[in-house]
């Protein structure tokens, strides 16, 4: 367990800032010698921490030496690496200066690094790898408001500092401290409502939009946050979304600025479950990925046990969730019901919550659905985990659930100060001090969105009696069927992907058409497993794709796909899809179900352009790849599967 704070009631600063740099220097001023930030060495060795007064040291001299690149205020400066401790140097180093940050998702090719920087009008880049770097220098070529490509490491710099005269030694960024007169007089150059960060889009329908938001938008958040917040001084976290992820950078990072609650940044994705061991954190965020992995992954572990054992599991279950049922219904749960959760908890929950630390009190989740399945079943197991809702242009966060005000399957109540309204056509309004500046050279898309002062948010939603919203899907997904009826994709995808942890992802088809077909992608993990159990596949051939699927989850290799391939075609695995499908269907109205289907040999991916960086279906993009095959299931009888 790493050291955090004393315990004790937390103290934001963002009641007392107008600014980024003044939040970030009000908190280092407040908890100096109180941990920050914790990382492991790069050998994996000892986690290793600094202290709010070693972040505003490191900061100061990176800004430093941004201001003697010669960058003026409102300047655009990008980071490009993983979630570490130097991320958040920089980007504070940029606010000391007085400049405007943003992230780059790794992994992006040269062309697409190319457009931010062109679009942006960087003027520097911190950037960690040799990957990295090399894809940085390919799109550099034709970058020419790029003065600065800063190498993380002095070892990076040595190697490659040849091949631009642009490569800048890290060592400028480590000397003099910039003065607290020039971090307050480069900040009086910028006001509330200015940019202080670009948080580029998905591009889920086309190239990346700059969303601008202000020091105003976040302060704005932040304030908002406290009349709910539940944090206490002595909380630790463990973070491991990209810095890029707009929840990760603004309602994560700067909310740890604002509370001062320490963090441990994750080695990669895949040591998370190790790390969290080690870290003993006790708050966690998440997208849904990793608790929907979470929950398949025990639930194989258990169908591998005794028939006794699967049975205890399945009598534990069923006990936690009526006691959850019970609690968020308001109403206590009975005598014997209270006994039997307690033996449920010492027999079987107690070593669930261990492999996630055995520590950890609230969990969030947000960016896309989850199912009310493996809400209740972490409820139950005591990780409750809180579902929340909003959109980049909105400063990440709208809507939230929180102890003591939770309804599954909700996003929650609308945070103080913000309005919420269901337009004529369902779509969600929001007005509030965090809504963006606008997109970043282009007028046009934010007159689109920012609508008399109201943000389109493009999400169809409900809001019920309570004031809890429900999201329905986006906008611009609903099917419209060849007889008019409106739906909601979301809808039908979770009905059926929520059935068997082998299915990864569901694409509803069914716009202009007579009923509603899907293409099915299969999970890695979990068909490689299956594909191993019947025999079809190798233990070896299973551990090293495992393996690699670890290490980099978004990874799908060659080989990934000829092993999957092998598996999908099984009898066995095509009739346990049709089984969940069915299943699924009986959750659907009639109009919403399934009535044909394929089951890809492989899981989307991002090679492929399927999927955004952030794990988004790039549906246009889909319908498109795969318009030949869709057509197929409808004109071509016994092409496709039917469920059962």
């Amino acid at each position: 367990m790493l050291k955090s704070a004393p315990p004790g009631p937390i103290r934001h600063v963002s009641r007392e800032s107008e600014t980024l740099a003044e939040l970030f220097r009000c908190r280092c001023e407040r908890s100096g010698p109180l941990p920050s930030l914790y990382e492991k060495e790069q050998d994996g060795g000892e986690w290793r921490g600094i202290t709010w007064s070693d972040f505003y040291d490191r900061a100061a001299r990176a800004a430093q030496g941004l201001v003697d690149l010669g960058l003026d205020p409102g300047d655009r400066v990008a980071i490009l690496g993983p979630t570490r401790i130097a991320w958040g140097v920089y980007d504070m180093a940029a606010q000391l200066a007085g400049l405007v940050s943003f992230g780059i998702y790794a992994m992006q090719t040269a062309t697409q690094v190319r457009y931010l920087l062109r679009h942006s009008e960087a003027k520097a880049i911190f950037v960690d790898g040799e990957d990295e770097l090399g894809v940085l220098l390919q799109a550099a070529a034709e970058a020419p408001s790029l003065v600065a490509i800063i190498p993380w490491t002095d070892a990076l710099y040595r190697e490659h500092r040849d091949r631009d005269p642009r490569i800048v030694d890290p060592r400028s960024f480590a000397g003099e401290r910039l003065s607290v007169r020039e971090v307050r007089a480069r900040g009086e150059a910028r006001a509330s409502d200015d940019t202080a960060i670009m948080i580029y889009t998905s591009g889920t329908t086309g190239p990346p939009k700059a969303a601008m938001i202000s020091h105003g938008n976040i302060m704005g958040l932040l304030r908002a946050w406290e009349p709910i917040c539940t944090f206490r001084r002595d909380d630790i976290s463990l973070s491991f979304l990209p810095m890029a992820h707009a929840a990760e950078r603004v309602l994560a990072f700067y909310g740890r600025i604002d509370t001062g609650i320490a963090t441990a940044y994750a080695t990669r994705i895949a040591t998370v479950l190790t790390e969290l061991a080690e870290v003993q954190p006790t708050l966690f965020g998440s997208v849904p990925r990793l608790y929907e992995k979470a929950h398949s992954r025990i639930y194989a572990e258990i169908s591998r046990k005794p028939p006794a054992v699967q049975r205890l599991f399945k009598w534990a279950v069923g006990v936690g969730k009526r006691r959850v049922r019970r609690q968020l219904a308001g109403e206590p749960p009975s005598t014997a019901l209270e006994l039997q959760a307690k033996a449920a908890d010492r027999l079987v929950f107690r070593r669930i919550r261990e492999a996630f630390g055995g520590r950890v009190r609230e969990m969030i989740t947000g960016a896309a659905p989850i199912d009310r399945e493996i809400l209740e079943f972490f409820w139950a197991v005591g990780l409750p985990i809180y579902e929340c809702y909003g959109l980049t242009e909105a400063t990440v966060v709208t809507h939230v659930n929180v102890p003591g005000a939770t309804r599954l399957t909700s996003v929650g109540k609308a945070l103080p100060g913000v309005e919420c309204r269901i337009a004529a056509d369902g779509e969600i309004l929001i007005r509030a001090s965090s809504v963006f500046r606008g997109y970043f050279r282009d007028p046009e898309a934010t007159a689109a969105t920012i609508i008399d002062g109201w943000l389109h948010t493009g999400d169809i939603g409900d809001i019920d009696r309570d004031g809890y919203l429900t999201i329905k899907d986006r906008k611009k997904h609903l099917i419209i069927t060849a007889g008019g009826k409106n739906l909601a994709p979301a809808n039908i995808q979770n009905a059926i992907k929520s059935q068997d942890p082998l299915i990864s992802r569901v694409h509803a088809h069914g716009d202009r058409r007579p009923f509603i077909t899907a293409i099915i992608a299969p999970s890695p993990l979990e068909t490689l497993d299956f594909g191993r159990d019947h025999e079809v596949l190798s233990e070896a051939t299973v551990e090293a794709l495992s393996a690699e699927l670890l290490a980099n989850p978004a990874a799908r290799s060659p080989a990934l796909g000829e092993a999957m391939a092998k598996v999908v075609v099984l009898p066995e695995f095509r009739r346990r899809i049709q089984e969940a499908v069915g299943r699924g269907n009986r959750e659907l109205a009639n109009v919403e179900r399934v009535r044909r289907f394929v089951i890809l040999g492989r899981d989307l991916s991002q090679e492929e352009g399927e999927l955004t960086p952030t794990l988004k279906v790039k549906r246009a993009a889909l319908e498109r790849s795969f318009a030949a095959l869709l057509a197929r299931i409808y004109d071509e009888p016994g092409f496709a599967l039917e469920p059962v």
